[in-house]
């Protein structure tokens, strides 16, 4: 079980060690995995998160042969918080799926949303912001420390940190406001950030934004935004914090199938950003990363079901 460190008064949030993040593990199923497989012990560890462990088999098998992670293309866990407030972490299984899920001790009730960084550009988590229902954002640079960053944060409806977008070698935040206006604030790879900038407006004509790395092979951070209408499109990372997004490309539609869409980086370990896909009824979809921009994804392959389960899903 992944150990938690629990504070139970006031609007302190919760910090889940992830330390093996990328223990990708021979001798699980690589079909299609329930989101309620149990559990499994020691895996993660109550480890700093800082610590990292390269892609490896369990119980003597062989390793799993995959391209090393890098900053453009991290390799994350998944995180599914379901309606009872237990959080649940997966991680790539090295044939293209997710290893069966791991608990997380104690309740996840005081968090609205994650998201794990790279803010020494190695391609493996060494932080973690998280905001809180009341929009307080913490930081947490390993499994013991707690740092305050501000409050306010729930003026925003979608928060994100798809990776470095200003051109620093830290992770950014952008952050969508409820009359549709996009913001960005530049990480100082410490927690903090920068003020606000405001990256442009109309952003409420998508329902879902999603991204963490790089879609097109150029190393800048990118992501995907579905309309109203299920058209997807792509948005192409410029690594100019005044400008950090191109004009966007459509790159496909019938995407309102789905409920949620996720990054958690490069899922497959073949040194490519992949998408995750939820339908309604909980069916998990793995959208391989191409590297190509006019096509960044492979046709969907089903890599778990019964994942309606998670009332959050981020990573």
């Amino acid at each position: 079980m992944a150990r938690i460190n629990s504070r139970k008064s006031g609007t302190s949030l919760s910090r889940f060690a992830v330390a093996a993040v990328v223990s990708a593990l021979v001798g699980v199923s690589a079909g299609a995995a329930s989101a309620d497989t149990g559990t499994r012990t020691g895996t993660w560890g109550h480890l700093p998160a800082a610590t990292k462990h390269a892609p490896t088999a369990r119980n003597g098998a062989a390793k799993v042969a995959a391209t090393p992670t890098n900053a453009a293309n991290p390799v994350f866990p998944l995180l599914g918080v379901d309606n009872a407030n237990q959080g649940w972490l997966y991680g790539p299984n090295g044939t293209g799926g997710l290893t069966p899920r791991e608990a997380v001790e104690g309740s996840l009730a005081n968090l609205a949303n994650d998201a794990y960084v790279d803010n020494d550009a190695d391609g493996y988590i060494d932080g973690e912001w998280q905001w809180s229902p009341t929009g307080d954002l913490h930081f947490w640079p390993d499994a013991n420390t707690d740092k305050p960053i501000g409050g306010g944060w729930n003026i925003y409806d979608k928060v994100l940190s798809p990776g470095n977008l200003g051109g620093a070698q830290g992770y950014d935040i952008i952050a969508r406001d409820a009359t549709g206006v996009l913001w960005l604030y530049l990480g100082y790879g410490d927690g903090t950030v920068t003020s606000r900038i405001k990256v442009g407006a109309g952003w409420d004509a998508y329902t879902q934004l999603a991204g963490k790395g790089d879609l097109d092979g150029d190393g800048k951070a990118d992501i995907v935004a579905r309309d109203t209408s299920g058209v997807l499109w792509f948005y192409k990372g410029t690594g100019n914090y005044n400008a950090p997004f191109a004009p966007r490309t459509r790159i496909g539609s019938g995407w309102n199938m789905f409920d949620t869409l996720v990054s958690s980086g490069d899922v497959d370990l073949d040194g490519r950003t992949d998408l995750v896909a939820r339908e309604p009824g909980g069916n998990l979809w793995l959208y391989k990363g191409t590297g190509n921009a006019a096509a960044p994804y492979q046709a969907r392959v089903q890599i778990g079901y019964g994942y309606d389960i998670y009332r959050l899903m981020t990573s």
